[in-house]
């Protein structure tokens, strides 16, 4: 069984620390076939081990592991322990970070490929990880070294040009931010809120202007061209229809972050994603 029905058409993503085994187990029985377990999981791996042992059949995936953070070595060691446990539940999505949070972050696309020299030296196979792509050279590492790509912030014409760019047998898994909120001026607001950190990134705001945005539109906190495309927002309806706009354009799987995220108690999140479903 590929990744593509090991996952589903839609997962459920959330900080690595806002997840535990009673929301694993309950996103499991809505049916989603992956939780994300995002910001920069450690390469011990242990949060993802205990969502494992917790569920019977989900799949885990990191979103992702921060290559300048997390040892190789050890991620390796931590994906043997885990998948001989759980064979074809875990899945490694690697990436590279941001110059903003890790001043060490330097040429990334040849400490992208000494990282995966490394995992591939230890016995973690290619068709078991993904990275996190955004540009070109990083999408053709992506086709040529892992299973495919889990892009952050993306737009559905950027899943298109990752299908293009990857091929039909490649996995491709972007993830979705979506407010649930039918009032456009309160869902913008919340929104904004999230966005703002990552306005101030360079990899980000550069990936927004190759999908198309202007300098006005990243200003400011984002215009509401930006806002709109990048954060879904409106009823379970509408949320819905942005998550089928990217598999449309050729992902096979959208992993779904829903804000207001940390700040969520586990029931009304758990109200949110039953919604969703």
């Amino acid at each position: 069984m590929g990744w593509r029905e090991r996952l589903g058409a839609v997962g459920v993503w959330r900080g690595v620390g806002h997840v535990d085994a009673d929301l694993a187990r309950a996103v499991e029985q809505l049916g989603y076939g992956a939780i994300w377990q995002g910001g920069s999981p450690g390469s011990d791996l242990r949060p993802a081990e205990v969502l494992l042992d917790s569920t019977r059949s989900i799949v885990v995936a990191t979103g992702i592991v921060n290559i300048w953070k997390s040892d190789p070595r050890e991620l390796a060691a931590s994906y043997h322990r885990i998948s001989g446990r759980h064979p074809g539940r875990i899945l490694l999505g690697i990436g590279s970070g941001h110059r903003e949070a890790t001043p060490e972050r330097v040429r990334p696309l040849d400490a992208m490929a000494g990282y995966l020299d490394i995992l591939d030296e230890c016995g973690v196979p290619v068709e078991k990880r993904v990275l996190s792509a955004l540009g070109p050279r990083m999408l053709a590492m992506a086709a040529e070294r892992s299973a495919g790509t889990h892009p952050y912030l993306t737009i559905p014409e950027q899943t298109r040009d990752a299908r293009s760019a990857l091929g039909v047998d490649s996995l491709v898994a972007p993830e979705l931010t979506v407010v649930l909120d039918p009032d456009a001026d309160s869902a913008r607001d919340t929104a904004r809120a999230f966005l703002a950190s990552y306005l101030a990134m360079s990899n980000y705001t550069g990936n927004m202007r190759r999908a198309g945005f202007t300098e006005e539109d990243i200003a400011e906190g984002g215009s509401d061209r930006l806002v709109d495309a990048i954060v879904a927002h409106g009823d379970a309806h509408a949320v819905a229809a942005a998550v089928r706009a990217h598999l449309d354009a050729g992902a096979d799987h959208v992993c779904v972050q829903v804000l207001p995220a940390a700040a969520s108690p586990i029931p009304a999140l758990l109200a949110l994603i039953e919604e969703l479903a």
